[in-house]
């Protein structure tokens, strides 16, 4: 068994759709990034690369490739998830934490679960979410960004 640790945050901007953890959320700002910006997926990601030490999910999606500009999210999970796969790995559990001041993000929870639990070829029993606020502390708590981090166990097949 290994676990695996990931952490991600990107501004909050106008102009952009807020996905998180695939879900799209009404709200007048979206996270700025070279991807889609889903913090959740990000977080996730590292997660599952770090599990296996394979590094972080700028090696294998570097932000300076044009080619990626805008990339989905969910495909640099899958991605992740086969790096885990071909270790000979599957995930046992993850448990995931957003830090958000705004917009409240409880109706959103069940569907974010759905999709990690699809993304990672596991039971929505295996998948916990959360979220939370900063109390007013920091970027996020300020209302300027968002926040994601995620820990997974895996084990050998």
């Amino acid at each position: 068994m290994r676990i695996g640790y990931g952490e991600d945050i990107h501004a909050l901007v106008k102009g952009r759709n807020l996905l998180l953890g695939g879900v799209k959320i009404p709200y007048e700002f979206g996270l700025e990034g070279h991807s889609d910006a889903d913090v959740v997926y990000h977080a996730l990601s590292d997660a599952l690369l770090g599990s296996v030490a394979e590094g972080d999910i700028g090696k294998l999606f570097p932000p300076s490739d044009p080619s990626i500009e805008g990339i989905a999210s969910d495909r640099i999970v899958k991605a992740c998830y086969q790096k885990v796969k071909e270790h000979g790995f599957h995930v046992v559990n993850v448990d995931l934490s957003i830090s958000a001041e705004k917009p409240h993000l409880a109706e959103y929870l069940p569907e974010m679960r759905e999709n990690v639990a699809r993304l990672l070829e596991t039971n929505l029993s295996n998948v916990s979410i959360k979220a939370m606020t900063n109390e007013g502390f920091d970027a996020v708590g300020e209302g300027k960004a968002i926040r994601a981090v995620a820990v997974l166990l895996i084990e050998k097949e």
